[in-house]
């Protein structure tokens, strides 16, 4: 089966990747043009606009995103892989994000001319 190519587009602004308790309420604060709240029996994990994050949520800021052009169809194999693979031979460092239509990719910022780099080397696009 032949590897499929991927458009992508660099989301403007910073993002923070937050925890909170595992019975933590989802918190207002929350906003930027993508975000995400997943909570597990572990923890409360909230993707947001950096901007946005008080200062005593544990965080990490400086993330950058990459988006999946989509909708992404459910049958689709392999999408992520082809991605991180291309990421992971880079040595980048990403944590992925999936929605119903598509897939973002996080990394830091340091990391994103790299990221962009690699992955059009490998045949995929990226808008930036």
């Amino acid at each position: 089966m032949p590897e499929r190519k991927f458009t992508l587009e660099v989301v403007p602004g910073t993002y923070a990747v937050c925890q909170l308790d595992a019975g933590a309420e989802v918190p207002g604060w929350i906003s930027g043009a993508v975000t995400s709240v997943t909570r597990t029996p572990a923890e409360l994990s909230i993707i947001c606009s950096e901007d946005c994050v008080p200062g005593d949520v544990r965080s990490e800021s400086g993330w950058r995103c990459l988006r999946v052009l989509g909708p992404l169809e459910f049958s689709m194999v392999g999408v992520i892989a082809s991605l991180t693979g291309v990421l992971a031979d880079a040595g980048l460092s990403v944590f992925v994000v999936s929605t119903f239509d598509t897939d973002c990719l996080l990394m830091k910022q340091a990391d994103l001319d790299t990221a962009v780099k690699s992955l059009t080397s490998a045949g995929h696009s990226v808008s930036l």
